[in-house]
């Protein structure tokens, strides 16, 4: 029972110490959070990476708040997405799967088994999502991959 006991105290820690949260700033040494490249006058590649503490809608809902930032610190009023781009997994880094097998053999021999297998993925559950935007100014088309910034940053804006 202690090598199964030493196995799962094993495996949180290793859980621990790979996901840390995911933030709305931006992208430090561990690569999430979100990074933005100008393209072009109006045009802007907007970037935001999580972990597995994500959804794949809550990286989204964070690469339009970037993309939100941008538009208004341009003098625009709202962004077209000409681009989208959705990267990654919804994969648990961490998993535990267990067995029990019973057999019977010649001369009422018996055998019984249990096993526990853990899996480790570094990479599992992490997630991007890409945003190519373009500025403009003026009213709203009625475009559902038109968004105003203002809007975005009231609904999305974290405390």
């Amino acid at each position: 029972m202690r090598p199964v006991l030493a196995c799962l105290i094993l495996a949180a820690t290793l859980t621990a110490c790979a996901s840390s949260p995911s933030v709305y700033a931006p992208a430090g040494d561990g690569d999430r959070g979100y990074t933005d490249t100008r393209i072009e006058q109006d045009r802007f590649r907007v970037r935001f990476a999580s972990g597995a503490d994500m959804e794949f809608d809550e990286a989204e809902s964070m690469a339009l708040r970037r993309a939100a930032e941008i538009t208004l610190n341009n003098g625009g009023d709202w962004f077209l997405v000409t681009s989208r781009t959705l990267d990654g997994n919804d994969r648990n880094p961490v998993g535990v799967s267990t067995g029990v097998s019973i057999s019977s053999g010649s001369r009422g021999r018996s055998s019984r088994g249990v096993g526990l297998g853990l899996r480790f993925d570094g990479d599992a559950g992490e997630k991007s999502v890409s945003l190519v935007i373009l500025i403009r100014s003026g009213p709203l088309p009625p475009d559902p991959n038109a968004y105003d910034a203002r809007d975005v940053l009231v609904n999305l804006a974290g405390p």
